[in-house]
C-alpha cells in the first residue's frame, strides 16, 4: 500500500510512531453496550521526506470521528478556561477588537473560549461539527453554526478579523481545504491565530500518547510556514505555550500585509534538528523503551497487593492504555469530572469510568494521573488522597512516582 502526504502528495517512505491497533480514542462505550464488538484500526503515522509533516494513515472519515455524541468538552479544565479569558483579553487589545469588529472561531466547541469575547460584546461565531457540545454553545447565547469548516462552508461566513483554532489544525483531515477556508473569510489586514501541541516537544518529552486518530498532523513552525505561504499567508508571529505538554500559538496574515517577528526566525532555528529526517527515524525505539518501563512499575506495584486507579478518562490516557495493553486488571477503574464520560467504559481496555467522589470511598494506594498536562492542577484536587497515604503517578514522559 502506497501512501501520500496530505499536505504535498509526496510518497510516504519513513514510518514515525506504529501504536498498534487501536479504538478510536473518544469512543466512550455504555455499559449497556461493553459487550458490542469494537472496530480497531492500525495507528500508523509516517513523516513526509519533502515537507516534514508527520501524519496518521487515514482509516477514518472525519464525520465518524467528530460525531453528534462527541464527549469532548473543553470547559471542564479551570486552567484551559483561565488560559482562554487570557488568550482574549491579549487579543483584543492587540488587534483592538470592538463592538464594530468580527471574530470567527473553529472547532469552538462548547463555547470555552467564544464566552469571554461575548462578555467584551464583540461580535463572534463559533463553527462546531458536533452537535452535542455546540448545542451547549448555543445554550449560553453564542452564535455557533454546526458545520464542518472547509473552503466551500467560509464562503457563508462574513468577512472576519480574526479568526481563531485551538487545538484544531491537528485534527483536519484535507489541511489545505481548510486554510483555503480560511483565506475565504479573513479581512485584508486581518489575523488567523492557531493553538497546537509542539512537534518539538512530543518528540522531545516522549509524548507519544498524543498520538491518535483524530489527530491526523502533528505540526512544527517549519511546516507552518509552508502551508501558509502556499495560500498566500505569511506566519508573522509565534509563541511558545505551556498548555497540552507544550504548544505553539502562530500568527498568520495575508503575505506582506505585517511585519515578521523576530521570533519567527529564532524558534525556526530551534527547530533545526526537526529538518533532519533522522530525528524522526530514532522515535520509534523511543516509544517501544517506554512501553517496557510503564510495565515493569506497573506489574511491581500490582505484585505487592496494591490498588492502582486512573485519574482522567482522557483520550491520550486510551492511547497510552491500548498500546501498552493496560486492562482492568492492572487498572481498577477511571474517573473523570465530565459527567458525559462517567458511566461508560474507556474505549478498546474497557475500564470503566466512575465519578471522582468514588476516590474517597475506595481509597486506592495510587492514582494514575493520564492527562500529565494538567498533573500540578489534578494533583492540587486530589490531595486529600495523601491522607491514607496514596501516591501519584504520571507514565510520560517516563514513568514517574510522586
Amino acid at each position: 500500500m502506497v501512501e501520500h502526504c496530505r499536505f504535498c502528495k509526496a510518497e510516504l517512505k519513513t514510518e514515525f510512531a506504529d501504536l498498534g491497533m487501536q479504538p478510536n480514542s473518544n469512543n466512550y462505550i455504555p455499559l449497556a453496550k461493553a459487550l458490542n464488538p469494537e472496530l480497531f484500526f492500525p495507528l500508523i503515522t509516517y513523516v513526509c521526506d519533502k515537507c516534514k509533516l508527520v501524519q496518521t494513515i487515514d482509516f477514518n472519515r472525519s464525520d465518524e470521528l467528530f460525531r453528534a455524541d462527541y464527549a469532548y468538552f473543553s470547559s471542564y479544565s479551570t486552567s484551559w478556561l483561565k488560559h482562554c479569558q487570557d488568550y482574549v483579553n491579549m487579543i483584543s487589545k492587540k488587534l483592538n477588537l470592538n463592538e464594530k469588529s468580527q471574530v470567527i472561531e473553529v472547532a469552538s466547541n462548547d463555547g470555552y473560549l467564544l464566552q469571554y469575547f461575548k462578555e467584551k460584546n464583540i461580535p463572534c461565531i463559533g463553527v462546531e461539527p458536533c452537535k452535542g457540545v455546540a448545542e451547549v454553545a448555543i445554550a449560553k447565547g453564542i452564535d455557533t453554526r454546526i458545520e464542518f469548516f472547509g473552503e466551500k462552508y467560509a464562503q457563508q461566513l462574513p468577512k472576519t478579523d480574526l479568526i481563531l483554532g485551538n487545538n484544531v489544525l491537528a485534527h483536519v483531515p484535507d489541511i489545505n481545504d481548510f486554510i483555503a477556508g480560511v483565506t475565504k473569510v479573513l479581512k485584508p489586514n486581518g489575523t488567523v491565530t492557531f493553538e497546537f501541541p509542539h512537534l518539538l516537544n512530543l518528540i522531545n518529552l516522549n509524548q507519544f500518547d498524543t498520538i491518535y486518530h483524530e489527530h491526523y498532523s502533528y505540526l512544527s513552525l517549519i511546516f507552518i510556514k509552508e502551508l501558509f505561504a502556499k495560500h498566500g499567508l505569511d506566519v508573522y508571529d509565534v509563541e511558545e505555550l505551556p498548555t497540552h505538554g507544550g504548544s505553539l500559538r502562530v500568527y498568520g496574515c495575508f503575505k506582506n500585509s505585517k511585519n515578521i517577528s523576530d521570533n519567527v526566525a529564532k524558534l525556526f532555528e530551534k527547530e533545526k534538528d526537526l529538518q533532519d529526517i533522522k530525528t524522526y527515524k530514532l522515535y520509534n525505539n523511543k516509544v517501544k523503551l517506554t512501553k517496557r518501563n510503564i510495565w515493569e512499575l506497573l506489574l511491581n506495584i500490582k505484585n505487592q497487593g496494591k490498588h492502582i486507579v486512573s485519574y482522567g478518562a482522557a483520550a491520550k490516557g486510551n492511547t497510552l492504555f491500548n498500546y501498552c495493553g493496560i486492562r482492568s486488571d492492572i487498572i481498577d477503574y477511571a474517573v473523570d469530572l465530565n459527567p458525559h464520560k462517567q458511566n461508560t467504559l474507556l474505549p478498546g481496555v474497557h475500564i470503566e469510568v466512575k465519578s471522582p467522589e468514588v476516590i474517597k470511598e475506595t481509597k486506592p494506594d495510587y492514582i494514575i494521573i493520564t492527562p500529565w498536562n494538567l498533573k500540578t492542577e489534578i494533583s492540587n484536587q486530589l490531595n486529600y488522597a495523601r491522607e491514607w497515604g496514596a501516591k501519584f503517578i504520571t507514565l510520560i514522559p517516563e514513568p514517574n512516582v510522586f
